[in-house]
C-alpha cells in the first residue's frame, strides 16, 4: 500500500501538461509523479529536469540512459524504478541482447567499451557510500567527453532521487510497468514487493 496516495492525472492542470512528456517515454503518467502532485511545485520541478536530463544530445543514446538508470535503480534495490526503466529502455529500442544480457555487459559482445564504462559508472555512483574512484573516472574519460559524462551522472543523481522516493513511498506500480517487469526482469527474480 502506497504510503501517500497519488492524486488523479488531472488534478493539477500545469503537471497534467508537462506529464504528457511520460506518453512516450512510459505510455502513462506515474504514480509517482501523481504522488507529488500533492506539492504541485515538486512535480513540475521534477519532470522539468527529467525531461532536461533525458533529452538526447547525441552518443548518450535513449535507450542507454534508460539502461543506465535501470542499472542504477537495480543497485539501489528499488522495483518500482526497475520497472520503469527496463520498460522504457524497451519502448526506446535498446537492443533485445542488451536488456536480456545487462548483467553481462562487462563481457558480453552486444556492449562496447563506452556502454561498459558508463554501466560501471552507473553502479559505482549508486552505492552507498559512493565507489566511484579514480578508475572508474578515467575509463569515463577514455570514452565520454565532458558534457556525456555530465549527461549519464543526470541520469544516475535523477534516479538516486526517485529511488529514494518510490521505495520510500512505496509507490503503486502501474499495469503497464507491472507486465514489463514480469515479462523482461521476472527472470532475473523482479517482483512488485510492496509496490502492489
Amino acid at each position: 500500500m502506497p504510503f501517500v496516495t497519488p492524486l488523479t492525472a488531472d488534478a493539477n492542470p500545469e503537471v497534467a501538461e508537462l506529464a504528457r512528456f511520460f506518453n512516450e517515454t512510459l505510455g502513462f503518467c506515474p504514480n509517482s509523479v501523481l504522488t507529488m502532485s500533492h506539492r504541485p511545485a515538486i512535480a513540475k520541478a521534477f519532470i522539468q529536469l527529467n525531461i532536461a536530463v533525458m533529452e538526447n544530445n547525441g552518443r548518450v543514446t535513449s535507450a542507454l540512459k534508460r539502461l543506465i538508470a535501470y542499472v542504477s535503480s537495480h543497485a539501489t534495490g528499488c522495483r518500482y524504478c526497475q520497472a520503469h526503466t527496463i520498460r522504457a529502455a524497451e519502448r526506446y529500442n535498446a537492443p533485445d541482447d542488451q536488456i536480456a544480457n545487462i548483467w553481462q555487459f562487462r563481457t558480453h559482445p552486444a556492449f562496447n567499451a563506452a556502454e561498459r564504462a558508463a554501466l560501471e559508472l552507473s553502479i559505482a555512483a549508486s552505492q552507498v557510500p559512493n565507489a566511484v574512484d579514480e578508475a572508474i573516472q578515467a575509463e569515463m574519460r577514455q570514452h565520454w567527453d565532458n558534457g556525456e559524462i555530465v549527461e549519464i551522472m543526470g541520469v544516475i543523481a535523477l534516479f538516486g532521487y526517485l529511488n529514494r522516493w518510490n521505495d520510500s513511498m512505496a509507490t503503486s506500480l502501474e499495469e503497464g510497468a507491472i507486465a514489463s517487469g514480469e515479462a523482461l526482469l521476472a527472470s532475473d527474480g523482479w517482483t512488485s514487493g510492496k509496490h502492489r
